[in-house]
Order: structure tokens, then C-alpha cells, then sequence
């Protein structure tokens, strides 16, 4: 595998002699895979092997199903609120792969209405051409909290309006998750959103934990980047924070960089929460680039050691790469198979298409992620198109 090969003109083969991570421990050393799909995934000795498949050696590689991020601004050099259009979901897929990332929400952070509309219309069409790479759109905000905006711009951020979250909901084919304040909104607007099919998602708010609650109990199913941007939990007050470690159905994105929160965060989190914790990037344009300014929500913003900030230190997104995050994870102490469950199933279930992707099992799009020991990508499997590099 000294060079880059594409095997994507067979229909059908076999990759075999690889390390299984799958996120849980059933014995594995075949999988099969026709078209866009995986037909078959178990031990050889226990499989009908066609005589005639053509069988790819991963020379000892490690095996895991693609990894899956919920939030994603951008990445090699593009950013989807920039350019909002069917070239830069190509780019962010193309630079996704060479991080493990099959499949990603491309996310839209607060903006016009029109933008918005533009985004799901483009996302629409993008799923239909690669269902196995979208599984849908992330509106964060507009309808956030001023005072947890963090980076995002303060002239978008607005109250909800009736029309719009209709609109929202009859587009629910396309918008995967809305990431939203809950203390800001009308009642009512949290149900109407679930009730639709929209993952409703608490972030950039200042609710209190009763606030949080309630928006649990109106269908609220899981928080943006943990500990960032929303109310902290401290001695009398458990904030979001405390009631996403206090609840047992909210899930929440983590984004394990080492700025957004310290590795001690990350593992009391994971160990609170077990599987209701996701491997998030939040990554925004220098993601897998040397890219040292861009701009972001109206503002310059300066990326040094993989840390992205505006000009007063306020957080904008990130640089990092999925792959990165599952390392991360694993070297401040997550075991691995909970580590790749973080970027795969507990992904897909929280936004309900685990029965398509996040798992190595027939019937599941063809989305796999090749690496090394080193945690370093050698290929990827993206809807059947297989890609081996050295």
C-alpha cells in the first residue's frame, strides 16, 4: 500500500486480515461489501466466500466503521457558511476521508433566514445524490442566547418566528439537528421540532437546570459541545451542564482538542454519561490545512496549535479532525472501543440512522475507516469506494 489505489470499480469484494475496533468485542476478520452496502461482516470460517471475490489485504491494519461528526463547519480551507453549495460538501467529504470521517452534518451557525433556506436546499440535494455521506443538515442557531453567543454573530441571533419553524419542520427530511436556547423560545417550539423529527439540541443558553429539564421533557434529546457555551454546573445551581449528567436520555457532543475542556471533563463525562457521549470536531475552515487566519462569523479569526480564537481569545470552532478526536480520547485515558463508539454508533443513534451507518454489520452503508497503530488514516471505505494510501 505504498500508493494510492481506488478499487471503487468492483462491485463487490472482501477486505480481510485487519484488527477489529468496531466498538465492541464480537470476533472479526471478513467483511464484505457490494455496491454501497455491507453484505456480510463475521469470521471467514463461518462465511459462503464466493471463489471468485476479490479479497483486499489490510496487512494487520486497524478496522473500524467511519467515524460520523455531528458538527461541521468546514475543513480544508472551506467553510459551508462562506459557500453554501454542492463544491464545498465535496471539499469537506474529501478532506473528511483522510481523517476516518465518512459522514458528516454540515453545520450552518446563525445567519439569515435566506441562508438557511439556501443550506437546506443544497443539503437536499446532496443527500440525494450521497445518502451515505449527509445524513442531513445542523442549523446552530440562530435562536441562541446573546449572552453564551460566543462567536456567533449578534446581528443574526433573533427570537423564533412562527413561519420559520414551520418551514423547519416541513423540511425535516433534510434538518438532522437545530441547536437552540431553550430559554429564549416560545412554548411550544420544542415539541413542534421533535414532534417533526428534528433532534432538538441545547446550546449557546443560559438556561437553569429546571429550564433544561423542561426542555427535555418537551423533546429536547441533546446538548452542543458540552461545558461550551451554556451555564456551568456549580454548587446550587446545576445548570445544562448538571442536567445532562443528571438525566438519562440526553446525549452531547464533546469536543476533545484540549482547548474546549480539559481531559479530566472529557473522562468525567464519558463516565457519567457512557454511551450519550459523541465525538464532535466543531472544525471550521484550517481543519486539515496550515491555514493561520480565516474568516468566521463576521470576524477574523486566528488559528495557532490547532486552537482557533477571534482577536479576544473567544473560542471560533476548531481545526481538529475526527481521527484526532478519537485519539485524543484513547491517550487521556478512554478506553478504545468506548473511544470509537463515541465517533460511530453513538453518533448514528443520536440522530436515528443507526440502522444505515456507526456499525460494521450487513445491511450498513459501506462507510469504513483503515489506521495505523499511530492512529494514522490508510484508507477508508466511503459508500463502497474503497481508498488504500501509504
Amino acid at each position: 500500500m505504498s500508493a494510492t489505489t481506488a478499487t471503487s470499480q468492483q462491485s463487490s469484494f472482501a477486505l480481510i486480515n485487519f484488527k477489529p475496533l468496531t466498538g465492541h468485542c464480537e470476533p472479526m476478520d471478513t467483511v464484505i461489501i457490494e455496491g454501497e452496502r455491507i453484505v456480510g461482516a463475521g469470521l471467514a470460517a463461518n462465511m459462503d466466500l464466493p471463489t471468485d471475490l476479490q479479497l483486499i489485504n489490510l496487512q494487520g491494519l486497524t478496522l473500524s466503521p467511519g467515524f460520523i461528526d455531528l458538527q461541521l463547519n468546514g475543513c480544508g480551507g472551506v467553510l459551508f457558511n462562506s459557500n453554501i453549495s454542492i463544491a464545498t460538501l465535496d471539499t469537506m467529504h474529501s478532506v473528511n476521508l483522510r481523517s476516518g470521517c465518512t459522514a458528516f452534518l454540515p453545520t450552518l451557525i446563525t445567519c439569515s433566514d435566506d441562508d438557511i433556506r439556501q443550506a437546506i436546499d443544497i443539503v437536499r440535494e446532496y443527500r440525494a445524490l450521497y445518502p451515505q455521506r449527509v445524513p442531513g443538515l445542523h442549523l446552530e442557531g440562530p435562536y441562541l442566547n446573546p449572552e453564551r453567543k460566543g462567536i456567533h454573530d449578534q446581528n443574526y441571533i433573533r427570537l423564533p418566528e412562527a413561519d420559520m419553524i414551520d418551514y423547519w419542520c416541513t423540511n425535516a427530511d433534510v434538518i438532522a439537528m437545530v441547536t437552540l436556547a431553550p430559554e429564549i423560545c416560545p412554548a411550544g417550539t420544542i415539541e413542534k421540532l421533535s414532534s417533526a423529527g428534528i433532534v432538538v439540541s441545547l446550546g449557546h443558553t443560559n438556561a437553569t437546570c429546571a429550564q433544561a429539564k423542561a426542555a427535555e421533557m418537551a423533546g429536547a434529546s441533546f446538548a452542543t459541545h458540552l461545558h461550551n457555551a451554556m451555564s456551568p454546573m456549580i454548587s446550587r445551581e446545576a445548570g445544562v451542564v448538571g442536567a445532562v449528567f443528571d438525566s438519562h436520555r440526553l446525549g452531547a457532543g464533546v469536543i476533545a482538542d484540549g482547548h474546549h475542556l480539559s481531559w479530566e471533563n472529557l473522562r468525567i463525562a464519558q463516565r457519567q454519561m457512557g454511551d450519550r457521549l459523541v465525538l464532535v470536531t466543531d472544525a471550521t475552515t484550517p481543519a486539515g490545512t496550515d491555514t493561520k487566519t480565516f474568516l468566521f462569523a463576521g470576524q477574523t479569526i486566528y488559528h495557532h496549535d490547532g486552537k482557533c480564537t477571534n482577536a479576544d481569545g473567544t473560542l471560533a470552532g476548531s481545526a481538529l479532525t475526527m481521527m484526532a478526536a478519537v485519539a485524543n480520547s484513547i491517550r487521556a485515558g478512554i478506553e478504545p472501543q468506548t473511544a470509537v463508539r463515541m465517533a460511530t454508533i453513538n453518533a448514528a443513534k443520536a440522530i436515528h440512522v443507526q440502522q444505515h451507518m456507526g456499525s460494521i454489520t450487513a445491511g450498513q452503508f459501506a462507510n469504513l475507516a483503515i489506521f495505523d497503530d499511530n492512529y494514522m488514516v490508510r484508507g477508508t471505505v466511503s459508500g463502497g469506494d474503497l481508498r488504500l494510501h501509504g
